[in-house]
């Protein structure tokens, strides 16, 4: 198989498990979904699912969000983990988008990456998901994915990103790293991972990765 011959099975096979996608993280708004990824770093969906509407039930707005103090927002949001940090970039990041953006969250990856506790995958999931702007936001399913498809080098998120960008057609950027990411939890996880059920990588994975799996199997 050529390069393109890969990108185009891979393609053509999560359409077909993934003909429709939801978003992981429940929101309703631009400014929901800010704070429900910001919550999501090193923790499940799962578990922000659980908290956020206990903290939306408070404040689901920047204005209400300030009412609250770092050490409330903390309390309510402690079980989704790094609390501390997180609580003050919630507070911060409302205040900032009620003194520059009239309360709103700004669409340019740019702008948002300069609040508190936005890193550019948060910035890049909100530009995607929440308006519609092609973006290629790489969390850890879709980097590892990369490598075992032999699609990026694996060394840095940064170059894992710039590869999919460059592989893939911008129009489907948004649903194609949703793709991915459900592919990765269901079919090719990093842990108790099952070659035979994992198509893609199965059909065109890099040799190494295909090897070592196999070698690990025979050891066990």
């Amino acid at each position: 198989m050529t390069k393109q011959e890969k990108v185009d099975f891979t393609i053509s096979t999560l359409e077909k498990i993934y003909p429709t996608i939801p978003i992981p993280l429940d929101h309703k708004d631009p400014y929901t979904l800010l704070i429900a990824v910001l919550l999501s770093a090193q923790s499940t969906d799962v578990r922000v699912n659980q908290i956020t509407p206990l903290l939306f039930e408070r404040a689901d707005n920047p204005y209400d969000m300030v009412k609250l103090s770092v050490e409330e927002i903390r309390e309510i949001i402690k079980p989704v983990g790094l609390s501390p940090m997180k609580s003050k970039g919630i507070f911060g990041l409302s205040q900032i988008l009620i003194e520059k953006y009239n309360g709103e969250v700004p669409q340019e990856i740019e702008l948002l990456e300069e609040l508190p506790g936005v890193g550019h995958k948060t910035a890049s999931v909100v530009v995607s998901q929440a308006f519609g702007i092609p973006a290629f936001p790489v969390d850890t399913h879709i980097h590892r994915l990369m490598y075992r498809w032999g699609f990026s080098n694996g060394k840095n998120v940064v170059q894992t990103e710039r590869d999919a960008k460059r592989l893939f057609p911008m129009e489907l950027w948004n649903k194609l790293h949703l793709q991915i990411i459900w592919y990765g939890r269901e079919y090719s996880p990093a842990r108790g991972w099952n070659l035979e059920k994992d198509i893609i990588t199965k059909t065109i994975g890099r040799k190494t990765v295909l090897d070592e799996y196999h070698k690990n199997k025979k050891s066990r």
